[in-house]
């Protein structure tokens, strides 16, 4: 459905929205940061379920309010969730993970933050290079296999596909792997992509 001369932007998406991530995470905690999108793929979201598996998973997911809609999902394995909250908080000590799942409040709250960082960035990104606005809605923290993450955030039959950014977070205290999906309105997404 995107003219194939139009492919080049979506790369420039992406690049636009991994710089920005970097630059929001850095004014934040102050840590020299660089994001890497590595791969960028696009999966029918009946698919995306079985893909992910029923491994335990931490996602952050956010509505997105104004065009091209849908929402954003970003993802990390448990490990680099807690590699990331460890880095959040400066290596504090947490209260030992004594809430649901193994998250201590703080982990959770630094793991919702940075969720909530990369997928303004990301879209913020996306914004500039489509000269628009994109307001965002309340991050909202899961941790389940991702099979079932994939169930509580998409509405069956509401989109068809997801566009997959498979990136890395580099700082010098630790490596963090997180894959961005993002859910638009295909046809919005489209005409958004082609108009430009």
């Amino acid at each position: 459905m995107i003219d194939i001369r139009r492919l080049r932007t979506v790369n420039k998406l992406a690049r636009a929205g991994a710089s920005t991530v970097a630059e929001h995470l850095e004014q934040l905690t102050g840590v020299e940061t660089e994001m890497q999108i590595t791969r960028i793929n696009v999966i029918e979201v009946d698919d995306l379920g079985t893909a992910l598996g029923e491994t335990k998973q931490v996602g952050v997911n956010i509505p997105l309010v104004e065009r091209p809609y849908g929402s954003v999902l970003v993802l990390f394995e448990d490990a680099s969730a807690r590699r990331l909250a460890n880095t959040m908080l400066g290596g504090m000590a947490s209260d030992g993970g004594t809430t649901t799942g193994g998250y201590s409040e703080m982990e959770r709250s630094a793991i919702r933050e940075v969720g909530n960082i990369m997928t303004s960035g990301f879209i913020d990104g996306w914004a500039n290079v489509l000269g628009r606005t994109i307001d965002i809605s309340t991050p909202q923290l899961v941790r389940a296999s991702g099979h079932d993450i994939v169930d509580h955030c998409i509405d069956p039959g509401e989109h068809e596909i997801a566009m997959v950014f498979d990136s890395t977070l580099k700082a010098p205290d630790a490596d963090v792997e997180a894959t961005i999906y993002s859910f638009p309105d295909i046809e919005e997404f489209v005409a958004m992509i082609n108009d430009i």
